[in-house]
């Protein structure tokens, strides 16, 4: 018998059966397979529900689509760091392998958060391209080859809400909207046709939960799964609201 196939994989998670149920921890003994990630560990353990101790348990919850690492769905804390599961392969992970929901997010069940947040707060600070589409606009407006490739790294944010878990501003005492956030409204602004709405971003950056509230830690950069300079984009908010003070002292 291959020595793979002998190896196990042991899996520790964290589990929730609805929102307001207690929380329960279940550990797995898993088959190793080459080239595994965290999906594979959970489908493996959905295939057969049984725990360690060979109880038979409910199919693991989880939350996951493109399997590529580009629609953040399935974002979680694996061994205490939160990330993209997909990305997180079995053979660089120390065992036994621990995985809960994320902390900053309403848990619906097992390792599925509830993230509607970050797109109810993408609404406030008007995180879109208005475009009327009543006639032909004709061709786009043209962007500078050195804007096109700043903006496109800003792009990339998959509201996957690893920088969200990792903010220690965002907590039940905060309202900080977090760092995706910031990052897009300067993503936005960047546009020629989103610049309209530059000042109605800005205004909302400005208010609860907006610029004032990073405390500057700098974890989001750090857990950021497309390595989107974060902490540049809060800097430059920084420097467009404080442009935006100005001008409305200045108008009054």
């Amino acid at each position: 018998m291959p020595m793979d196939e002998k190896r196990t994989i042991q899996v520790v998670i964290k589990r929730q059966d609805n929102p307001s149920a207690p929380s329960r921890w279940e550990e797995f003994s898993v088959p190793y397979q080459p080239g595994m990630n965290v999906i594979s560990l959970l489908q493996a353990i959905r295939f057969n529900p049984v725990t360690k101790e060979g109880q038979p348990t409910t199919p693991v919850t989880w939350d996951c689509n493109c399997l590529e690492e580009v629609c953040g769905a399935c974002t979680m804390i694996v061994n205490g760091r939160v990330c993209q599961s997909c990305a997180a392969l079995v053979d660089r992970l120390r065992q036994p392998i621990v995985l809960e929901p994320m902390t900053k997010f309403p848990v619906l069940r097992d390792l599925m958060v509830d993230r509607s947040a970050m797109f109810e707060q993408l609404k406030k600070i008007h995180g879109w391209i208005p475009v009327d589409g009543t006639y032909d606009l004709g061709p786009g407006p043209k962007i500078d080859p050195g804007v096109q490739e700043e903006a496109y790294a800003l792009s990339r944010c998959m509201t996957c809400g690893c920088c969200v878990e990792a903010c220690p501003q965002v907590n039940e005492l905060s309202d900080f909207m977090g760092p995706a956030l910031m990052s897009q409204a300067i993503y936005f602004n960047m546009h020629p046709t989103g610049r309209a709405d530059r000042n109605e971003r800005l205004e909302a950056v400005m208010g609860r939960g907006g610029i004032a509230d990073c405390g500057n830690a700098q974890n989001c950069v750090k857990v950021c799964p497309k390595e989107i300079p974060l902490t540049k984009s809060i800097g430059e908010l920084g420097r467009q609201t404080s442009i935006r003070i100005f001008e409305k002292l200045f108008k009054e």
